[in-house]
């Protein structure tokens, strides 16, 4: 299977910031890694620090924050992951569902979902 990279814009809670990233679209990571440098330029505050296990079996400490991601016309909060150099950076699950869009694997593209599961 490929890989999709999107161009996604992140904007701080207020609105008064932006900057768009090319991210890779990762429906096994849980949240969005955008380089530090850049949630720091358009004024994401670090809210505190969690643990994550790498797909290699890594664990790493990372702090996040909450943001906002912009992408197909639909805007939506996400935790965001201050990624360190060396780290992928990622549109995750989290961010997807909250925009309420889903990854299509035949076509390989995302797509807004028609519903979004109630139960």
């Amino acid at each position: 299977m490929g890989h999709i990279h999107v161009n996604v814009k992140v904007l701080n809670l207020e609105l008064s910031e932006s900057e768009e990233v090319r991210l890779l679209v990762d429906t096994g990571s849980t949240y969005t890694w955008i380089p530090e440098e850049t949630l720091e330029r358009v004024g994401i505050r670090r809210e505190r620090v969690r643990e994550f296990v790498t797909i290699e079996g890594k664990l790493v400490r990372r702090d996040i924050g909450m943001g906002i991601v912009e992408l197909l016309g639909e805007r939506a909060p996400t935790v965001l992951v201050f990624a360190a150099e060396g780290d992928a950076n990622v549109l995750g699950i989290h961010a997807l569902e909250g925009l309420g869009l889903e990854f299509d694997p035949v076509r390989m593209e995302l797509r807004k979902v028609k519903a979004i599961l109630a139960v």
